[in-house]
C-alpha cells in the first residue's frame, strides 16, 4: 500500500465531510446530483484566462453533440487536442472539467475541443462513443491531432484510437490517457489495495459504472474495453498517466506495457500518492497543475 499524499488526502477529506454517498449505492441521477454538489463546493472559474473560448455543436448519429473550443494564445495553435470528460460514464459535464482544458490549452499552444457526450444508462455503449467519433471527424481537417481523456474519458479516448486504425482514418497523432479505464476486470492487485472506497472510487462503483454502460455480453468488445483488444499494433503515439492510490492503476501499467510490445511508442507516467481524478483539480492540487504543464510539454513537442 502507498502512502496518499498529503494535500491529496485533504482534498478527498473535505470531500467526504459533504456526506456523499458512492456512487455505486444510489442512482444515476443521484451520481449527477453527487456530482454537481462536489462541484459547487470548489472555486469557480478556475485555470487560466482563454483568447477564445466557444460553445458549438456537430452533428452526430442521433443528432447535435455540444463541443467547447478552448485557444489561450493569440499566435496560431499547434494542433488540436479533442478531450473526453470524466465520469464513469454516467456524469460529467463541460463546465465540470472546463479548468483542466484551460490549462491544457495554454500548456500545449494548441486547440482543445472538449466533448459533452450523451450518458449512460440512457445511452449505453456505444452512444457515448459515436457521440465523441463524430467530434472527432468533425475536428479532424489535416492538422495535427491527440485524442485525450481521464478516467471514462479516457476509455473514450483509447477507443477512438483503435475505432480510428480500423477505419482508415481520421490520422490520430498520439493519444494522452489519464487514469484510463480499460478493462472490466476487477481482479487486478490495485483494485484489492485501493478498492474499499477510501480514494474516490471504489471497486463496488466501478462495477456499477460497468453495468450502467456496457452489456455483459459486450465487455470484449476492444471499443468497450480496449484492453481486449487483440491487435495493438499501428496505434499512435501514447502517453499515459496513472495514479498510484487508484484502483484502475493496474490497468493502465498494463496497457502501456501492451502497447509497447505491440511496437508503439509510449510514456508511462506514474505518480506515487495520487490517488484518481488526480490531474482535473487544477489550482488546488499542485501535483495537478504539475502534471498537467508536464504533459502539456510531451503533447507540445509531439504536434508542433
Amino acid at each position: 500500500m502507498e502512502t496518499i499524499d498529503p494535500e491529496m488526502k485533504a482534498i478527498l477529506d473535505r470531500r467526504n465531510a459533504l456526506g456523499l454517498p458512492g456512487f455505486a449505492q444510489g442512482t444515476p441521477e443521484d451520481a449527477r446530483r453527487g456530482f454537481a454538489a462536489a462541484q459547487s463546493a470548489l472555486p469557480p472559474r478556475r485555470g487560466p484566462a482563454m483568447q477564445v473560448e466557444r460553445d458549438e455543436t456537430v452533428m452526430g448519429p442521433r443528432g447535435a453533440v455540444p463541443i467547447r473550443r478552448y485557444i489561450a494564445h493569440d499566435s496560431a495553435p499547434t494542433g488540436r487536442i479533442l478531450y473526453c470528460h470524466g465520469g464513469g460514464w454516467v456524469f460529467g459535464t463541460l463546465e465540470g472539467f472546463d479548468p483542466v482544458c484551460r490549462l491544457l490549452a495554454q500548456a500545449t499552444g494548441a486547440e482543445v475541443v472538449s466533448v459533452d457526450y450523451r450518458l449512460a444508462p440512457e445511452h449505453p455503449f456505444p452512444a457515448p462513443l459515436d457521440d465523441a467519433w463524430a467530434a472527432l471527424t468533425a475536428v479532424a481537417d489535416g492538422r495535427t491531432l491527440a485524442v485525450m481523456g481521464d478516467s471514462a474519458g479516457g476509455n473514450l479516448a483509447a477507443a477512438l484510437a483503435l475505432r480510428a486504425r480500423d477505419r482508415g482514418g481520421p490520422r490520430i497523432d498520439l493519444q494522452v490517457l489519464l487514469y484510463p479505464v480499460l478493462s472490466p476486470d476487477f481482479s487486478r492487485g490495485s483494485y484489492h489495495r485501493y478498492g474499499g472506497g477510501e480514494y474516490l472510487i471504489s471497486g463496488d462503483d466501478m462495477r456499477w459504472f460497468w453495468d450502467q454502460h456496457v452489456p455483459q455480453a459486450m465487455r470484449d468488445h476492444p471499443e468497450a474495453a480496449p484492453l481486449a483488444a487483440p491487435d495493438l499494433a499501428g496505434l499512435p503515439a501514447s502517453i499515459l498517466v496513472v495514479a498510484g492510490c487508484d484502483p484502475l492503476r493496474d490497468e493502465g501499467v498494463a496497457y502501456a506495457e501492451a502497447l509497447g510490445a505491440a511496437g508503439n511508442a509510449v510514456i508511462l507516467r506514474e505518480h506515487p500518492g495520487m490517488a484518481h481524478g488526480f490531474c482535473t483539480l487544477v489550482d488546488l492540487l499542485t501535483a495537478a497543475n504539475a502534471e498537467v504543464e508536464a504533459v502539456g510539454g510531451l503533447i507540445r513537442a509531439r504536434l508542433a
